[in-house]
C-alpha cells in the first residue's frame, strides 16, 4: 500500500504545477497592449480610406460647405463616371501601364541577370562593378533629369513614352541588382555544379536553374519596383510634354474646373481608382511573396 500510494504521488500520473496568478495576470495584460496596439494601427491604416472613399462620393458644396468629417449629404456616384471620362483617368492608367509593365520586365531580367553574373559566375572586377551599382543607388534623380531631358530631345525620343521607360529602367536597376546579388549569395552553389557536371552550359543554368530557386525574390523585387514606378510624379512630370501621354500621378493635377477651381469629387474618385486599383494588387501578391520566401532550394 505505501509503494501504491508512493507512486501515485509520485509517478507519471504527476500533474505540471499552476502558474502563479500574478504571472497569467502579467500575460494577459502583456496580450491586452498588443490587441490594443494592433487596433490602433488598423484604425490609423484604415480609416484614412474610408475617408477617402467618402469624400469621392460627396459634391463640391457638400465638400466646402459641411465639415470634412461628416458623411455625404447626397452620394454622388457621377463622380467616378466623370473622372474616368471627363477626368481622362482611363487614359492616364492606359499610359501608366504602358509605362510601367515593359519597364518592369527590363528591370527584372537585367537585374536578375546582374545579380547571377555577379554571385554566381566567377570572373575578375565583379566586386568592383557591384560597387558601381551600389554607387547609383546614391545618385539623386534630380541630378540627371535634365541631362536626360536633352538627351531624348536631341535623339527624337521626346512626345513619346519611351523616356519615361528607359529612365525607369536606369534608376530601378541599382536597387533590383543589390537585392538579385544579395539572394544569390544564399543559393547554394551546389545546385550549379551538379547542372554543370551534367553539362548545362551557362545560359541554361540562368534559365532553368536560377530562375525557378529566385521566383519568390523576383515576386517581391517586382512589388517593390512596381509601386515605386507607379507612384512616380517627378520624372513622369519632366518627361510627358502633351496630355496625351500623361500617367495617373501626372494626370491627378488636372482635376481643375473654372478659374482653377478643384473639383473636389471627381478627384477624390480618381484617386480611389488609383489606391484601391493598386491595393488590390498588393493585397494579392502580397500572400504569394510570404510563401516561402526565405525557403532555399534545398531542403532537408
Amino acid at each position: 500500500m505505501a509503494i501504491d500510494t508512493l507512486h501515485k504521488t509520485t509517478g507519471s500520473g504527476h500533474k505540471r504545477p499552476k502558474q502563479p496568478p500574478l504571472r497569467a495576470a502579467r500575460k494577459a495584460g502583456g496580450r491586452l497592449w498588443v490587441r490594443l496596439a494592433v487596433a490602433l494601427l488598423l484604425v490609423v491604416e484604415v480609416y484614412p480610406l474610408i475617408w477617402m472613399f467618402l469624400t469621392s462620393v460627396k459634391s463640391n458644396s457638400d465638400y466646402l460647405n459641411n465639415s470634412t468629417w461628416s458623411l455625404p449629404a447626397t452620394w454622388e456616384w457621377a463622380n467616378y463616371a466623370e473622372a474616368w471620362t471627363t477626368g481622362n483617368i482611363g487614359l492616364y492608367v492606359k499610359n501608366s501601364l504602358l509605362a510601367v509593365v515593359p519597364a518592369l520586365a527590363l528591370i527584372l531580367l537585367l537585374g536578375t541577370a546582374a545579380g547571377f553574373a555577379l554571385q554566381i559566375m566567377v570572373w575578375k572586377g565583379r566586386s568592383l562593378t557591384l560597387l558601381v551599382f551600389l554607387a547609383g543607388m546614391m545618385i539623386p534623380p534630380q541630378m540627371i533629369l535634365l541631362p536626360l531631358f536633352t538627351l531624348y530631345f536631341q535623339t527624337g525620343l521626346s512626345g513619346t513614352l519611351w523616356p519615361l521607360i528607359l529612365t525607369y529602367t536606369g534608376t530601378g536597376l541599382p536597387l533590383t541588382v543589390f537585392m538579385m546579388a544579395t539572394y544569390y549569395k544564399t543559393v547554394p552553389r551546389e545546385l550549379f555544379e551538379a547542372a554543370t557536371l551534367d553539362g548545362a552550359g551557362i545560359l541554361r543554368a540562368f534559365w532553368t536553374i536560377s530562375l525557378p530557386v529566385v521566383r519568390n525574390a523576383l515576386l517581391t523585387v517586382g512589388l517593390v519596383q512596381f509601386f515605386f514606378i507607379w507612384n512616380d510624379l517627378l520624372i513622369a512630370l519632366t518627361f510627358t510634354n502633351s496630355q496625351d501621354l500623361r500617367t495617373v500621378q501626372v494626370g491627378l493635377l488636372n482635376f481643375t474646373g473654372d478659374f482653377g477651381a478643384t473639383q473636389y469629387g471627381p478627384l477624390f474618385a480618381a484617386i480611389c481608382i488609383n489606391v484601391f486599383g493598386t491595393l488590390v494588387i498588393y493585397l494579392f501578391l502580397n500572400q504569394k511573396v510570404m510563401k516561402g520566401l526565405t525557403s532555399g532550394a534545398v531542403k532537408g
